[in-house]
């Protein structure tokens, strides 16, 4: 795409402003998007109460000392399958894809047959790779660990879920592209329950190896729970020997752009872990637990990004990237709005809320304190996580091939790995956090001013001044919010006031600045239609 604008894909499917939805249509589309965002947004907070409660598991099991550490090191192995196969990458790659197919009105099951086969020939070589080199993996990752065998250990475990990752994020986005929802949200549910599971019944008898296996289980769950609806959507047994054809590929020109970004996104956590290996033990579990709490915000601000992902991937087929365009401006808007208003909690009530999550069993006090101020300065780069997740979809969305988003990406994470090098030896695993949060600012900047060259065109300055406007509402807010939190003793009361004052004065602020909290559909705008 150049400046914004693509020539249909298909001129019967060119819904352009000359023959507009009727309103009955609108209504319909814009009512069943929230009522997919609701069932989505339940499922998806019950799944990440379900990894918060996994996180509780292996706290309270293991609490945050060297084993931990290792088990950790061996996470980095699902973290980043999590990233780069279920996602980004095949999400970025498959959903245009399956969207442009739909959109055509063309069968899908070609399209199955042509990618399915040599995908799993391809994770089932990775995972084999992963295990047999699982002590030289962690050798890299972490140098200066002290439990360099139990890693590997945990990694040989861990490294399965290449494979099952793998299937689970094309069911997903195969499932996503039919605007399926429900389900691609579920599989975060059947895998936490089943690390819990395994933590809890094997972890007196194996440590924390059961951990390892708990992920190693809970990835063939995610798959499991996709495949009934999978076979429904596509039919491939029954179209099977009907259709001809091998479908459409997917080159190399456009997987290697989609691949080496999100491989870069992912690397931020190989970064951080190398950088914490050779500090006191436990700098990496606080990282990692400061980390899953303050990202919460995130998971939720990016559910309604994934769900619209579709909806602008179908446009750009048809052709309506004006269309496009506005889906895009609500969504970076409406995605900024609940980042920050968690934000302002996260950094409000840090110490109460890890305390509430986590202080119990191995968990001490002086956990409690050293995740707790991590994960303030985490929280410093919430908005620019959020942005590069909403952002780099429009990018992907029309499936053709661009490099800028992985050239962003790369630059963030150069910026990461100096500020990490520079601060690590100073502040420890709070200049990584620090580190962290400058790179993937300086992505979300890039791929921000990249809006309109290379993908579609939005009011691109008027956005950075509302983002700038809800960032000053939200440090009003967290300042008003932290004062309140201090001010109540027990740590449930001082939670529920610090948010209630984070929230109130929040959307004051944004109201006094002149910016909406609530992003409204412009006069004219239309909704995006399969």
């Amino acid at each position: 795409m150049k400046n914004g604008h693509q020539a249909p894909a298909h001129p019967a499917l060119d819904d352009g402003p000359e023959r507009p939805p009727d309103a009955g249509r609108r209504r319909h589309a814009e009512r069943s998007l929230a009522r997919t965002t609701v069932i989505t947004g339940a499922i998806t907070a019950c799944a990440a109460l379900l990894g918060l409660a996994r996180d509780q598991t292996v706290a309270h099991l293991f609490g945050a000392g060297p084993e931990t550490d290792a088990f950790l090191v061996s996470w980095t192995v699902p973290e980043f399958a999590s990233t780069l196969l279920i996602e980004d990458a095949m999400a970025l790659v498959l959903v245009p894809a399956f969207s442009l197919a739909l959109a055509r009105r063309e069968p899908v099951q070609a399209l199955v047959r042509a990618t399915l086969p040599p995908l799993l020939g391809a994770l089932a070589l990775l995972t084999v790779v992963l295990v047999l080199a699982a002590a030289w993996l962690v050798a890299v990752l972490a140098p200066g660990l002290p439990e360099q065998a139990l890693a590997a250990d945990c990694t040989r475990l861990t490294a399965t879920c290449a494979f099952t990752f793998g299937l689970a994020g094309y069911c997903s986005a195969v499932l996503r592209a039919h605007r399926s929802f429900a389900l691609p949200a579920a599989i975060y549910v059947a895998y936490n329950l089943g690390i819990i599971a395994v933590a809890l019944t094997a972890g007196p008898h194996w440590g924390v190896r059961a951990a390892a296996a708990g992920v190693a289980l809970g990835g063939c769950l995610m798959v499991l729970v996709q495949l009934p609806a999978l076979r429904r959507r596509v039919r491939l047994r029954e179209d099977a020997g009907r259709l001809g054809g091998t479908g459409p590929r997917l080159g190399i020109g456009l997987l290697a752009p989609v691949i080496v970004f999100a491989a870069g996104r992912q690397s931020q956590v190989l970064v951080e872990r190398f950088l914490a290996a050779p500090l006191p033990a436990g700098a990496i579990s606080h990282l990692n637990y400061a980390q899953k709490v303050a990202q919460m915000p995130m998971v939720l601000a990016m559910m309604l990004c994934t769900i619209t992902f579709p909806v602008i991937a179908r446009a750009l087929a048809r052709g309506d990237a004006e269309a496009a365009g506005r889906r895009m401006e609500r969504d970076l808007m409406l995605a900024a709005v609940v980042v920050l208003t968690g934000a302002t909690t996260v950094v409000a009530c840090a110490p109460q809320i890890v305390e509430i999550l986590f202080q119990r069993g191995a968990f001490d006090a002086d956990d409690t304190v050293a995740t707790a101020s991590v994960m303030r300065v985490y929280a410093l780069g919430l908005l620019g996580h959020t942005l590069v997740g909403a952002l780099v979809r429009s990018y992907f969305s029309a499936a053709r091939p661009t490099w800028y988003p992985a050239a962003a990406m790369a630059a963030g994470l150069a910026a990461n790995v100096l500020a990490g090098l520079a601060l690590a030896h100073v502040w420890g695993a709070h200049g990584i956090a620090a580190a962290n949060a400058f790179g993937i600012t300086v992505t979300a900047v890039l791929l921000l001013r990249g809006l309109g060259r290379y993908t579609v065109t939005v009011a691109t300055r008027q956005i950075a001044g509302r983002l700038a406007r809800l960032t000053a509402a939200a440090l009003a807010a967290t300042g008003t919010g932290w004062a309140a939190a201090a001010f109540v003793g027990p740590p449930v009361l001082a939670v529920a006031a610090g948010a209630a004052a984070c929230t109130g004065v929040f959307l004051a602020a944004g109201r006094s600045l002149r910016v909406a909290v609530i992003p409204l559909p412009r006069k004219r705008e239309h909704a995006v239609h399969s």
